[in-house]
């Protein structure tokens, strides 16, 4: 004889474990998001030489400065 349980981890339990946790993991995501891209919106920096940067250079990042 099987044991066929509606609330099995495999029936509706497991259904409902798996979508809690896709929207936490949704909503956990979606907040570093937003709260990264407010960080980078409101730091300000002033490009110094342009003439100068290479399309591929590594002393490219010597080229700007944060303002403060």
């Amino acid at each position: 004889m099987e044991n066929r349980s509606v609330f099995a981890l495999d029936g509706i339990t497991g259904m409902l474990i798996a979508t809690v946790l896709l929207l936490t993991i949704l909503g956990v995501l979606t907040t570093l998001g937003i709260k990264a891209q407010q960080s980078n919106a409101s730091t300000f920096y002033k490009i110094e030489n342009p003439k100068d940067i290479k399309m591929i250079d590594s002393a490219n990042s010597t080229h700007y400065k944060l303002v403060k």
